[in-house]
This record gives structure tokens, C-alpha cells and sequence, in this order.
């Protein structure tokens, strides 16, 4: 009933920007902590960044000062600023949230990942 759906991914060459976006629709009464985790081919997924409902962040190191995560809690939306892209960066972006619904239950949801690629 909950579904989250991440845009924005795309080609873009070394030091472009990309701003991706996850909007949660269902039954979502309020979201807790919205997180951006990325899988680059054959390696393990990652936590990229993170933001709470007091929207306090935090970052991955190799990301800091160059990503930023922000949210819209009127659009159920998280969005991921990336700028300085460099080939590493290049992977999967999955969306994360816990949300709460109308009974105050808390649920973790996945969106299914939209691609970023950096590359000449």
C-alpha cells in the first residue's frame, strides 16, 4: 500500500550534477528517517545519506560537501542534490524510508532504485 518511487537518474559526465527525487505515495500518515543508499556493479550497498523528521543529515565521507539531502514533508518527497560527479559515483540509487501510518505502526519501505552513470 506504500510505495516509494525514485526519478531523476541518468548519463552525466565527471563534475555534472543530477538532483534525484522519492516520492512516497499510500498510506503514509508521516515519514520518520529518509535515507539515499546507492549499489555500484559487483559491490555491496552502501548508505549515502541520511535525513530525519528534524531534518538532521548525515553523509557517507566520500560524498560529503558534494551531496545534499533534503526533504519536503508537504510532497512526501526526499531529494538527493549530486554534484561533482565522478565515475565512482556511478550505481544504483535506492530511496529508504520508515513511515508511519494512520495507527502510528512504523514500517520500513524500498524504492526500486532509479541509475545514475557518470561517464565521458
Amino acid at each position: 500500500q506504500v510505495q516509494l518511487v525514485e526519478s531523476g537518474g541518468g548519463l552525466v559526465q565527471p563534475g555534472g550534477s543530477l538532483r534525484l527525487s522519492c516520492v512516497a505515495s499510500g498510506t503514509v500518515f508521516s515519514i520518520d528517517i529518509m535515507t539515499w543508499f546507492r549499489q555500484a556493479p559487483g559491490k555491496d550497498r552502501e548508505l549515502v545519506a541520511t535525513i530525519d523528521s528534524d531534518s538532521g543529515t548525515d553523509y557517507l565521507d566520500s560524498v560529503k560537501g558534494r551531496f545534499t539531502i533534503s526533504r519536503d514533508d508537504a510532497k512526501k518527497t526526499v531529494y538527493l542534490q549530486m554534484s561533482s560527479l565522478k565515475p565512482e559515483d556511478t550505481a544504483v540509487y535506492y530511496c529508504n524510508a520508515d513511515i508511519r501510518d494512520w495507527t502510528s505502526r512504523v514500517r520500513n519501505y524500498w524504492g526500486k532504485g532509479t541509475l545514475v552513470t557518470v561517464s565521458q
